[in-house]
């Protein structure tokens, strides 16, 4: 059975997003969003108006983020933001949260900045409300950071969408996951690092009484391909190619295959790539027609 794969973009295209996305989402089962305000002056699109946008335009497809900020919105009136998007789109979509963590934007937009561990503890309790408000009528909810009185949200979400938390942190971040998640986003560096955070959540699971095999695990990876290595050096070198830092995988078909299913036998059950030279649609292309019906 074929892994589903979905296509994550770049939120600095803007502009370009859409007209990318219509050249090359047809092959791929989701459409994968980013969730940033700002990187200095540069051009950044907002991540919930491209979902509303991509979940009318691509009627066929599950959208959801990679991830949001849990800092950038009350999380009642997110539960809320979502029910309404799941009605109207048929029930496609996935909530992608996190915790945050480019000071820059909450430096800017006036947003309290909290250490990681308190952003963590937010997260929990968010994702805590957020069942709450989907599952009970009137909803009310008191944490630490977050409360609620008497709350509906109507209509509740059906289906109920899977709450996907994005990250990797040992101590803090990977025990919301055990704790909370339907499934965990995780940013793919090399093979190792990858079976080391595994053992990490599935420590997590033992102590809070998790089955670690019921999380469903969904890796992101960053590409770079083309059809010979001239031609990726060629890209690499190209001004418009996103930073190599950001690309964890650079190679040939064949190569980019053999990685892929890789990461696939260490137990991602799905995968999301985004492609350096986008928007340039080619490279997103070879990949869907040369390494898409490979990966089993």
């Amino acid at each position: 059975m074929r892994v589903p794969v979905g296509l994550n973009i770049w939120s600095r295209l803007v502009e370009k997003s859409f007209p990318y996305l219509d050249k090359t989402l047809a092959p791929f089962d989701s459409l994968w969003l980013p969730d940033h305000v700002q990187y200095g002056a540069n051009r950044v699109a907002e991540g919930w108006t491209l979902l509303a946008y991509a979940l009318a335009r691509y009627p066929d497809k599950l959208c959801g983020h990679e991830v949001l900020c849990n800092s950038f919105r009350n999380p009642a009136h997110l539960a809320k933001m979502v029910a309404t998007a799941q009605a109207l789109s048929g029930g496609r979509v996935i909530l992608g949260i996190g915790a945050g963590w480019n000071e820059e934007e909450y430096r800017a937009y006036g947003w309290p900045y909290s250490t990681a561990r308190a952003r963590i503890a937010q997260l929990a309790e968010a994702i805590e409300l957020i069942r709450t408000m989907w599952t009970q009528a009137p909803a009310s909810y008191r944490g630490e950071h977050y409360t609620l009185s008497e709350a509906h949200c109507e209509p509740r979400p059906d289906p109920i969408p899977p709450i996907m938390v994005g990250g990797h942190g040992e101590t803090y971040l990977l025990r919301v996951v055990a704790r909370h998640a339907d499934w965990w986003n995780y940013p793919f560096r090399d093979p190792a690092l990858y079976t080391h955070k595994q053992g990490v959540l599935k420590r997590h699971c033992r102590e809070v009484g998790r089955d670690y095999e019921a999380i469903r695990q969904v890796v992101r990876v960053g590409i770079l391909v083309a059809e010979t290595e001239r031609e990726l050096e060629r890209l690499q070198a190209a001004p418009d190619t996103r930073p190599m830092s950001d690309i964890k995988l650079a190679g040939t078909p064949a190569r980019v295959t053999e990685v892929l299913r890789r990461i696939i036998a260490q137990g991602a059950h799905r995968l999301t790539v985004n492609f350096a030279d986008a928007p340039r649609p080619e490279g997103t292309q070879l990949f869907a027609a040369a390494v898409l019906p490979h990966l089993s």
